[in-house]
């Protein structure tokens, strides 16, 4: 049975909205903490994605940082790479310096996303 949006603490709002990010489209740290009603708290969701598995159903490795790259750190032994190479195998190319476009690859929410979290 699936929880109520409302229901949900700061952390599971992360994960339930990092779910709704498409393939082939990213969002930043920043974007999902203000979505999730939490501006400013982008490295709390940094660190809430750093918790999920690489195997896990929740789609992690579409979210970097605010310059459109991966937040590489030798703590994530190796997920940086996975997390690259996920991406690439989503259609998502990688320009120069390491960034990713966000002009053409940044996820925007369609307005029910929204709804459901603001009456959260």
């Amino acid at each position: 049975m699936k929880q109520a949006i409302e229901t949900l603490t700061f952390r599971q709002k992360i994960y339930w909205l990092v779910a709704q990010i498409p393939l082939g489209r990213v969002a930043t740290y920043g974007q999902i903490a203000a979505l999730c009603g939490w501006p400013r708290h982008a490295r709390y969701v940094g660190y809430a994605l750093y918790q999920v598995a690489p195997s896990s159903e929740i789609p992690w490795h579409r979210v970097v940082n605010a310059q459109g790259k991966i937040s590489y750190a030798p703590q994530r032994r190796g997920t940086d790479e996975l997390q690259r190479w996920r991406l690439e195998a989503e259609g998502i190319i990688f320009e120069a310096g390491d960034r990713i476009n966000l002009r053409c690859y940044q996820w925007q929410p369609p307005a029910t996303v929204y709804e459901q979290l603001i009456s959260a």
